[in-house]
């Protein structure tokens, strides 16, 4: 999931700016979520520190703050280098400013043109959604599902298991902070991922990656998040490095 953010200090700008976001979003139907929308930019770089997902990043330069646009796009370099900034402001003359910075910003906006601000805004979405897409593709490191009429894709790393629903023909997707429900089948799911991946149960699917400890005493699988999975007795051996230790 890609996360918005929005740091403008004039308010109606601001308002502006997200609601052509959200049209935007609501339109496309993206896994995109408006994390933040502030005229602070400490309020921005706080929320991008705790955040584990790549970000797209609306700013102006003049924040009438003492961090301008550019030094908090350099902050959130920091911690999310892979995000998509984009500046919208009216100072058209600080264009050359974002590459002394070396922010490798996506876009650079005017105000001046409301129309054309809005078709530029929707354009940068569409290309952070597409590359965002294209850099995950090339090495395998997310799974896709279809919820109802909308795709999802999870990264690996958000992923605690699959397990098999009590509603016929569904699986529930276990995430650190979410779950979803879709169709599917665990022995199908199974060959679509890699090997972090292990059935250590005939209807649960565990990401090793996740997993705090096994308890082989109650057969119970303990993840990172306090979320539990059931483990068989024949299947424990294939996680001999998470045993629980006895007391």
């Amino acid at each position: 999931m890609l996360k918005l953010y929005v740091c403008e200090d004039n308010t109606e700008q601001r308002n502006h700016i997200k609601k052509v976001i959200e049209n935007i979003v609501l339109m496309e139907d993206y896994d995109m979520e408006l994390e933040c929308v502030t005229e602070n930019p400490h309020t921005v770089l706080e929320k991008v520190k705790v955040s584990e997902n790549v970000g797209i990043y609306f700013l102006d330069i003049d924040l009438n703050s003492d961090m301008t646009g550019l030094v908090l796009a350099q902050e959130i370099r920091k911690y999310d280098p892979r995000g998509f900034i984009i500046f919208v402001t009216t100072h058209s003359e600080m264009s050359y400013m974002t590459f002394m910075f070396k922010l490798e910003a996506l876009d650079f906006i005017l105000k001046d043109e409301p129309d054309d601000m809005d078709k530029r805004i929707y354009e940068c979405i569409l290309k952070a959604n597409q590359r965002f897409a294209s850099a995950n593709n090339k090495v395998q490191t997310n799974y896709s599902i279809k919820v109802a009429d909308k795709v999802y894709t999870v990264d690996y790393d958000e992923i605690l298991f699959f397990e098999t629903s009590a509603n016929v023909h569904k699986i529930i997707l276990h995430c650190k902070n979410r779950q979803m429900e879709f169709l599917g089948k665990i022995k199908e799911i199974e060959k679509e991922l890699d090997d972090r991946f292990y059935r250590c149960h005939r209807a649960f699917l565990v990401n090793k990656d996740n997993i705090k400890e096994v308890d082989l005493q109650n057969n119970v699988i303990y993840m990172v998040n306090g979320d539990q999975c059931l483990l068989s007795y024949r299947q424990a051996k294939g996680l001999r490095g998470f045993f629980k230790k006895a007391n």
